[in-house]
């Protein structure tokens, strides 16, 4: 079957897809294989030491120690807590400028448009380091106010896009109804556009959640902070790879686990029955 946009390949185009994702996939395994290799081969230290692979059981030993897995759980727990206080506070965020973002009112809409693009356009970082300086708030509401100050502005503009793009009609059917622009928007409107760009929110919720790592820079003892600063400095710096190695697998769950919810999201509510 053809589409107007799309022609079905023939054999030799199938041939050649087949051929090029071959070579692709062998020249993938042996990139692969290389690295694993290299990081497998014994090193010297910079003082002329012989050290074994980054793969030998003696550079892994430390995850034997359950007060590691402590500090794990709590540089986790660190984390999770800045990423979802802060997520929390960018949806409402969001929402707020979302509806002040399409207001007719020129006196409300410019100064929050003047508000979405400096926030939009500040560094996270430079936001975390100024309120932590400014403001005195400790590391732990840096972190949040600034990925909720950040985020939010991005999730007002998700919304406002979600309810540029509704049908006319259903703001004429509000209205139709005797409710006022308001009630309007907020009952008719906003829950469609909200559901439509859920996925969306949800995606950037995912960045949200990677930015937690920022506050490394700030002090704030998160996963990253724990793993490759204090748990470096505190069984030394040979078992720096595995340390990484191992956060890096944790964000990855975490991660993978919040994409995979903005996949299911996407899909509508027959394919979560």
């Amino acid at each position: 079957m053809t589409d107007v946009l799309f022609d079905a390949p023939g054999p030799k185009a199938r041939a050649r897809s087949r051929t090029l994702s071959i070579v692709g996939g062998v020249l993938i395994a042996a990139v692969l294989g290389w690295v694993i290799y290299t990081l497998a081969l014994p090193r010297e230290s910079s003082a002329g030491v012989s050290q074994p692979g980054m793969f030998d059981a003696s550079r892994w030993d430390i995850f034997r120690d359950l007060q590691l897995w402590r500090s794990v759980g709590q540089g986790v727990w660190n984390t999770l807590r800045a990423a979802f206080l802060a997520a929390a506070i960018a949806v409402v965020l969001g929402m707020a400028l979302s509806l002040l973002r399409s207001a007719r009112t020129a006196w409300v809409r410019v100064p929050t448009i003047v508000f979405i693009e400096f926030f939009r356009g500040m560094p996270v970082l430079l936001l975390m380091l100024f309120i932590l300086l400014a403001g005195s708030t400790g590391e732990y509401w840096a972190v949040v106010a600034a990925l909720a100050l950040y985020n939010g502005t991005l999730i007002g503009e998700i919304l406002r896009s979600g309810l540029a793009a509704l049908p006319a009609g259903q703001r004429e059917a509000g209205l139709s109804l005797g409710l006022p622009p308001l009630q309007t928007r907020l009952l008719i409107e906003f829950p469609q556009a909200f559901r439509q760009m859920l996925p969306v929110i949800v995606a950037q919720l995912v960045v949200l959640l990677k930015d937690t790592s920022l506050g490394y820079i700030v002090g704030y003892p998160e996963l990253l902070r724990v793993m490759l600063n204090q748990m470096n400095a505190y069984y030394g710096s040979r078992f720096l790879f595995p340390l990484w190695l191992v956060t890096v697998i944790i964000y990855l769950v975490m991660n993978l686990s919040l994409s995979w919810l903005a996949r299911r999201l996407g899909r509508g509510p027959r394919a979560r029955r």
